[in-house]
């Protein structure tokens, strides 16, 4: 399926907003194919007031992860198993 980290780090957003990616706007919006088309996305950081996202990679599937961005009594699973 093609896709956008633009459209992927929206759904993980999840109310937040962001403040800061290392992604310009264009980069942003390249297509890619995030289910076993291996690594086609940019690698990136980006923020928000609460949480800080990058990409995450397994057998071949692409998504977007995040933890939170100060120290915090939250617990994360393990990040791009399955």
């Amino acid at each position: 399926m093609l896709t956008s980290w633009k459209e992927l780090i929206e759904e993980a957003l999840i109310g937040d907003t962001l403040i800061y990616c290392t992604l310009s706007e264009d980069e942003l919006n390249v297509k890619f194919n995030d289910s076993f088309g291996g690594e086609e996305g940019a690698p990136f950081t980006a923020w928000s007031e609460e949480y800080v996202y990058f990409p995450i990679c397994y057998d071949r599937s692409e998504w977007v992860g995040r933890a939170p961005r100060n120290p915090c009594d939250i617990r994360l699973n393990h990040q791009g198993g399955g």
